[in-house]
């Protein structure tokens, strides 16, 4: 048995309630097969691969608050602190019910790698509860969020540890939490990111994922003599990520004519209104049934169903596994040129092989969604310098970044004779960085 299938079987083996764990160990070490093989030796004897699927530090705690009907509750808090070979733990809060041990596991595993693709030196963690925010009032969600800090301030700090927003952490989240931080440690430090402007954040933070995503494809799309221009695009989702990535691609000539929810999707032959989904979705906090009353000649679908429309590009921006194999079936069937992850790993492993057989440019998420992270190690560094960029200064760094993450993960498929496997690319790109910091700081 090979050193990259023995780990895999490991890690079946030790985590086997974790499947999207699993899952993201398979698909980063399948892309990894040729450049173990090529070091097979040193890497085994330094456990290398076992050092890298197993977190330097998994953190569970209950988080107690009370409702406003003066009800007790509890919920469990996670901070997983997985890689800091090449700079502080960063990563995200995931405030949902879904959230357990192995989703924060698989969460904090791709941002290793993500955050590597930066260049920027950042560490991958990931952290977050199963607490739905979800139909909360201001006060229970600051209850919460004070009673999760409180736990969580004896591990992070500007240093060492910096989170960030997530699905379920936005502007409102980050805010409690930073001010519960400061409240018990004392000090006005950049340990979070996603801030408000007032008090340390970031301009172009909010746009960030989403424009970074259109940076990236739009640069894959030039490699390849293809423009973005008139090419009609579906994205799914309607949060941050999903509404910057339809501004963008706006902006840049294409046409985006899908968006979705958690209980449907819209289909706009005209393209998708982004003034009225941020209306509906950041003020509102409605759901997409209302962009009727905006659109007429729109069309609303219960259910799935985004990918069923003939586009030229699918960017898939809401969660995990939301892009299966016969979504992927009916993209290619419909001439689907280019699939680019927005979300975190929201292609099944099927899907992602199906795709790239069918020699569909496929960029994956660690990747493709990595301006989120990018721009927070850019807030990170305008908070160690007490300075605040522009919004033009930091949209163009972001550019710049995405750019030259695209380049590199070419770079790296071509030397392994993988050329046009991003996927591939991008993780060996990524893994490179670590491994060679991991092996430089000794076994630890």
């Amino acid at each position: 048995m090979s050193y990259v299938d023995e780990v895999v079987a490991l890690v079946v083996e030790k985590n086997p309630s974790q499947p999207e764990f699993i899952q993201a160990v398979k698909e980063v070490m399948e892309s990894l097969r040729v450049v173990v093989e090529a070091n097979e030796e040193a890497f085994r004897k330094d456990a290398l691969l076992e050092r890298i699927v197993n977190p330097e530090r998994q953190i569970m705690f209950r988080v107690p608050w009370v409702d406003d009907k003066g009800q007790a509750q509890v919920n469990t808090g996670f901070r997983v602190q997985f890689n800091s070979a090449i700079g502080p733990y960063k990563g995200g809060l995931r405030l949902h019910p879904s959230v357990n041990l192995g989703i924060i596991k698989f969460l904090g595993f791709e941002q290793v790698f993500k955050n590597s693709l930066t260049g920027l030196p950042i560490g991958g963690g990931k952290g977050g509860s199963d607490f739905d925010p979800k139909g909360k009032s201001d006060r229970e969600v600051m209850a919460f969020c004070q009673s999760f800090m409180t736990e969580l301030c004896k591990y992070i700090g500007a240093d060492t540890d910096v989170p960030a927003g997530d699905i379920g952490t936005g502007a409102r989240e980050i805010g409690y939490l930073f001010g519960q931080y400061k409240r018990i440690r004392g000090v006005y430090e950049g340990v979070l990111t996603g801030k408000g402007l007032t008090y340390g954040g970031s301009l172009a933070r909010t746009e960030a994922t989403g424009y970074g995503l259109l940076y990236i494809t739009d640069e894959m799309f030039k490699c390849n003599g293809k423009d973005l221009k008139g090419k009609t695009v579906s994205v799914s989702g309607s949060g941050n990520v999903a509404i910057y990535a339809t501004e963008k691609a706006h902006e840049l000539g294409a046409k985006v004519v899908t968006s979705s929810d958690s209980t449907g999707w819209i289909y706009d032959p005209e393209g998708i209104d982004v003034e009225a989904i941020k209306e509906i979705k950041e003020v509102k906090r409605a759901r997409l049934t209302e962009y009727k009353n905006y659109r007429p000649n729109s069309e609303y679908h219960e259910g799935k169903g985004v990918w069923s429309v003939k586009v030229d590009i699918a960017l898939p921006c809401a969660t995990q596994n939301e892009l299966d194999l016969e979504d992927a079936k009916m993209l290619v069937a419909n001439g689907c040129m280019a699939v680019c992850e927005g979300a975190n790993m929201p292609t099944t492993l099927e899907a992602t092989e199906y795709l790239l057989q069918n020699k569909v440019w496929f960029l994956p998420g660690k990747a493709a969604n990595a301006g989120g992270v990018a721009t927070s190690a850019l807030e990170m560094s305008q908070n160690s310098e007490r300075l605040s960029w522009t919004f033009e200064e930091v949209d163009g760094r972001l550019k710049n970044i995405m750019i030259d993450i695209f380049h590199n993960l070419d770079d790296a498929s071509k030397r392994y004779n993988l050329e046009g496997n991003y996927v591939a690319g991008a993780n060996i790109a990524g893994f490179e960085k670590v491994a060679t910091a991991m092996t430089a700081q000794g076994i630890c």
